[in-house]
């Protein structure tokens, strides 16, 4: 079943300010077979001011022809003023352990929940993998579900909120005056211990917008931890690439569901029920491309040159797909060594 739409959130659970009627969501991409699929969660990055429809659904349809039932999940974004704290890093602990409650519902293997994070989204699965120790959960359905991930990919990642940050993305995070506390905890390569699950890093060095050494940075960690990663640095590319193919580069990113929450709130602009001038809801939505009018991103010499860089760093699929089956050829390995003691 491909498109269906599941909330994390219950009438009640769910209380970010600046919601204006959205609710966290997955947006499924299950095979239809009888089959067991390993599990792929799809997380956008947006410097956490919105969910990028390019990291939404092309890298999904990525993961579901290698085989994964997959999973976009449409997180808490904060685009004006309303600090997020630690809101999205509920959102994805819940996703992980909906996924894994429903396992057999969603035809997945329990034991194989990767998650893909591009970006700030990259920067949300990595707090997972690191903070999944800290997040508890209220539902007593879930209380005793593991949101621990059993491996990720982190795509042209945030990491840290140190001299290598990307401010946009911590000041969406915690407000323009965090806590010293607080920008510690998020600097993500401080917190990889040996029970970090497994994980796959993957940046391009002229990324102008989140620096290289944000991977660097974790790719260290996870090595003095012991913990299995794979580190892949290409030569060229700009931020955001996503899967990195030509269908990215015309644009052609399906139906933008990832952006529920900003066109929701551009409504409530609009309808005056926000402290911001009526005239902004019709901005934010030409803004996003939400007004209906097509938008061209790049010039055509800009065009030609990314274009040049696609076919390397297009790879980068392929080679997380082959390095993800070995971590599952290890878990195999690892659950069939437990069943015959």
């Amino acid at each position: 079943m491909i498109g269906e739409k599941i909330f994390l959130w219950q009438v009640g659970e769910y209380h970010y300010p600046a919601a204006y009627g959205f609710v966290p969501f997955l947006t499924s991409y299950i095979h239809e077979d009888k089959d067991v699929h390993p599990a792929m969660i799809v997380v956008p990055g947006g410097a956490y001011r919105n969910a990028s429809p390019s990291e939404g659904n092309l890298p999904a349809e990525e993961f579901y022809r290698a085989g994964y039932n997959v999973f976009v999940l449409a997180y808490t974004v904060n685009l004006l003023d309303e600090p997020l704290k630690l809101q999205p890093l509920h959102d994805i602990s819940r996703a992980v352990r909906m996924v894994r409650a429903n396992a057999v519902e969603y035809a997945i293997d329990p034991g194989k929940i990767a998650l893909c994070g591009f970006s700030a989204g990259g920067h949300l699965c990595a707090s997972l993998c690191v903070h999944f120790g800290d997040i508890t959960d209220r539902d007593p359905k879930y209380q005793t579900v593991s949101n621990r991930p059993d491996a990720a990919i982190l795509s042209y990642p945030v990491i840290t909120s140190g001299e290598y940050t990307h401010r946009d993305s911590m000041t969406a995070l915690l407000g323009s005056e965090p806590a010293e506390e607080e920008l510690e905890y998020m600097s993500l390569e401080n917190y990889v211990t040996e029970d970090t699950p497994p994980c796959f890093l993957w940046q391009t060095v002229t990324d102008a917008t989140v620096p290289v050494e944000n991977s660097y940075l974790f790719a260290a960690a996870c090595r003095k931890q012991g913990v299995c990663f794979a580190h892949h640095v290409f030569s060229e590319g700009i931020h955001g690439m996503s899967v990195a193919t030509e269908r990215w580069l015309e644009r052609d990113f399906g139906v933008p569901y990832t952006l529920e929450q900003i066109r929701l709130l551009a409504d409530a602009v609009s309808q005056g029920l926000t402290a911001y001038p009526e005239e902004k809801g019709a901005e934010i939505l030409a803004d996003f491309g939400l007004d209906g009018k097509k938008k061209e991103k790049w010039t055509p010499d800009e065009k030609a040159a990314i274009g040049k860089t696609l076919k390397e760093v297009g790879v980068w699929p392929s080679l997380a797909e082959d390095w993800l089956d070995k971590i599952w050829q290890k878990t195999k390995s690892s659950r069939d060594k437990g069943e015959r003691k």
